[in-house]
């Protein structure tokens, strides 16, 4: 990443010029991934934004929500309204999260008449990565050389609640060297889930196992997908198989990282 100045509220980088973004991180990339930020920030000032990543910004909300916590997940949401407004656009690499945000937040408080709005405005603002690679900053310049076969798992939320398909498939399209080979189950759950993995384990883990034997028939080397809770799923599974299929999140091929091991590779 480059020069980044710092701050007790954000870290901003101090590249770029064009609109302030502010990047939600997620949980799962803070504390398990902490590359795909790097990368996600690298590929947001290439498109020529100032990027900002508040360090008071907290978990979206989603697992408490889903639970049926509206409570707790209305208090978590505020916390997130307040830590983004005043960016020009919030950019989230990851589907769930991004669709909480943008979906659920608005159903939150819909009958709140002091929250409603300020929802509504941070909704309109948010964006997947890819999503907003291609529909906003429209980035064109990616000089990446990827030599590999690979396959992409469209994620449920990503695909379902926000219309991300072709969009990874655009900026895949511009990495030199890669390949891509679809899976005929691309957009089949690969049964994470959230909390569902974790109460329903046994079909969690039939449902995986049916995704895995689908990438492994595109005779593709390496899986990319937008979700790190998705792909840290998967990547579970293909080692557990044995598989030697790598695993990686969009960011960090469309970023050029190559030197980082692949997800449940080693040290990444």
């Amino acid at each position: 990443m480059s020069d980044v100045a710092t701050s007790p509220a954000t870290a901003t980088s101090t590249n770029g010029g064009g609109p302030h973004v502010g990047l939600f991180a997620t949980c799962l990339v803070d504390l398990m991934r902490p590359a795909v930020g790097f990368a996600t920030v690298r590929l947001l000032e290439a498109a020529g934004c100032r990027v900002s990543v508040p360090q008071v910004q907290t978990c979206c909300g989603q697992p408490a929500y889903n639970s049926g916590d509206t409570k707790n997940a209305r208090e978590i949401a505020k916390q997130v309204i307040e830590a983004f407004s005043e960016f020009d656009y919030v950019v989230v690499p990851s589907g769930s999260c991004a669709g909480t945000l943008k979906i659920h937040y608005p159903e939150m408080f819909e009958d709140d008449s002091v929250w409603a709005p300020k929802t509504q405005s941070l909704s309109n603002k948010t964006f997947e990565l890819t999503q907003f690679l291609v529909t906003i900053a429209k980035l064109n310049d990616i000089i990446v050389n990827w030599p590999q076969t690979a396959t992409y798992h469209d994620s449920c939320s990503g695909l379902r609640e926000l219309g991300i398909k072709a969009q990874p498939r655009q900026l895949l399209d511009k990495v030199t060297a890669l390949t891509l080979s679809e899976g005929e189950e691309a957009e089949t759950c690969c049964g994470f889930g959230g909390l569902f993995c974790v109460k329903y384990g046994d079909v969690s883990n039939q449902i995986v196992g049916a995704k895995v034997a689908d990438i492994e028939a595109t005779g593709a080397e390496v899986v990319l997908g937008g979700d790190l809770g998705c792909l840290m799923n998967i990547a579970g599974k293909l080692k557990r198989q044995g598989s030697t299929i790598d695993v990686r999140h969009i960011a960090e091929v469309l970023a050029g990282m190559d030197d980082l091991p692949a997800i449940a590779d080693g040290d990444g």
